[in-house]
């Protein structure tokens, strides 16, 4: 009888269940005390896999109430190859927003298309340099002379994607007019051949965004990197040109400044540019992405959540003709006829409490921290979600209703602080709420006015990659109103 085969399975398995004793024994070494509840689970997938086909089942919502039932509102898991610890509740909201320990997480996937230098992955004080540049884009006295130039963007994407058509599918024209906003303000870029390929560059880069970060030819990373390099060169381009104006005229020449200009003409107390070429790259690579996305998504499901609520949706045609009799024949929306559209921006509100474009966000633990009881070791990640709390029945009362009411006295709501958080909260909130505020009033207005619409398809789902999509793009049939002629 052979017994080779025997002796070497024999060893094979007692030098597998040592290693596995000393890799366990030393893990009990190294791992800190007083660690949340839950499992790493398997080392590098963790609960990754888990999480992601959730989400692309659009359960994503439900993957998260799962284990806060199981483990409570603080645990720890790991995703995407690092250790993590989900928080919940709008404690730990605020604590994500405002902890000077936590710094901004994103994908080194998402690090290398977007630069280095870009705001998401600055701290402290460096941060607050750029955001502070950003900020000067959109200065109260900025915005207002913004309305009108994106009023004239929606007014020609509606003539030549919605007029006349029987059917439309929303969320890429959506998209692409947000696009065409952001082109035209942030980076001055006027309608023609070099706006149509950077779009094309923009959506091909957004595909590989949160892909795996593998650089070969036939990976969706591999060909948003290529698309990015391409964008960059046009963004570089622009930079060039816009900086000969600023030195030519000494500074940035007039209030209809673009985002690049401005950043350009900034200096400090030395006469110093605040930012160098690489950040404005960089941070205007990050305005596209961000611009962009919220607005367009939030805008998508404003109109598919009005195809099946008629009595909002005739709300809103009231207070925007309303609006629109105050006004001469083609005149453009001015600062002023925002403020009127409160109903509007309630609707949009709840349309960002019940479906909030971004799912949730990591930080990084810059040193060894506590929460709720806890330790959180440096290194690791901390991970939120925004439908915690935008869907809890104690500070939202009846959730899953579509109630802009709830948002009209906000002041004297029940609702603790950093419970909405559609934007973020804190230092890092969102800078460009107001931009994308008049992006959506504007468009609303002019869409509510001239068509009614209704769903193509029976089926209304979404699924979230990581942001979320309606089926097939929201296909939808409209007709054209007759009464705002």
């Amino acid at each position: 009888m052979d017994y080779l085969p025997i002796v070497v399975a024999l060893v094979v398995t007692v030098s597998s269940v040592a290693i596995i004793h000393l890799l366990t024994t030393r893990a009990r070494k190294s791992c800190p005390a007083n660690l949340p509840p839950g499992s790493l689970g398997v080392p590098v997938i963790g609960q990754s896999l888990g999480l992601l086909r959730a989400m692309r089942s659009s359960t994503g919502d439900q993957w998260v109430r799962d284990r806060i039932d199981r483990y409570g509102p603080v645990s720890k898991l790991s995703l995407f190859g690092t250790p993590t610890v989900l928080v919940a509740g709008s404690a730990a909201n605020k604590f994500m927003f405002f902890s000077s320990a936590l710094a901004l997480q994103q994908p080194r996937s998402v690090q290398r298309i977007l630069g280095e230098k870009s705001i998401l992955y600055l701290h402290g004080g460096e941060h607050r340099r750029v955001r502070g540049a950003l900020l000067e884009f959109l200065r109260p006295d900025m915005l207002k002379m913004y309305v009108g130039r994106i009023d004239g963007e929606v007014r020609r994407h509606v003539e030549e994607n919605w007029r006349g058509r029987a059917a439309v599918t929303v969320m890429p024209l959506m998209k692409r007019l947000t696009f065409d906003i952001i082109s035209a303000l942030l980076f001055g870029l006027e309608r023609g051949a070099a706006r149509d390929a950077l779009a094309g560059d923009f959506g091909h880069m957004m595909e590989g965004m949160w892909a795996v970060p593998v650089n070969l030819p036939f990976t969706a990373f591999s060909r948003s990197l290529r698309a990015s390099g391409r964008a960059r060169r046009v963004l570089e381009g622009i930079t060039r040109e816009k900086k000969a104006g600023v030195l030519g005229h000494g500074k940035a020449s007039s209030g209809n400044n673009d985002l690049i200009t401005c950043l350009l003409g900034l200096t400090d107390e030395r006469g110093e540019r605040v930012l160098s070429d690489e950040e404005i790259v960089d941070n205007a690579m990050v305005a596209l992405i961000a611009g962009h996305d919220t607005s367009s998504i939030l805008m998508t499901f404003m109109v598919r959540q009005l195809a099946s609520d008629p009595a909002t949706l005739a709300a809103m045609v009231q207070e925007h003709e309303e609006i629109a009799k105050s006004k001469a024949d083609g005149e453009a929306l001015a600062w002023e006829d925002l403020g009127k559209m409160k109903l509007t921006w309630r609707v949009a509100q709840e349309t960002l409490r019940t479906v909030p474009p971004i799912f949730g966000s990591f930080r990084r633990a810059l040193e060894d921290i506590e929460f709720d009881g806890y330790r959180i070791p440096k290194g690791w990640q901390v991970f939120w979600t925004a439908n915690v709390t935008h869907m809890d029945a104690s500070i939202f009362q009846e959730p899953a209703k579509f109630d802009p009411s709830r948002f009209e006295n906000q002041s004297a709501s029940a609702a603790p602080p950093c419970s909405f958080v559609a934007f973020g909260g804190g230092p890092r909130i969102c800078p460009g709420i107001e931009f994308s505020r008049i992006e959506t009033l504007v468009t609303m207005h002019h869409l509510v006015r001239h068509f009614r619409w209704k769903l193509c398809c029976k089926e209304n789902t979404f699924v979230r990659d990581p942001m979320p999509t309606p089926l097939h793009g929201l296909p939808i049939e409209i007709e054209h109103r007759t009464s705002s002629a």
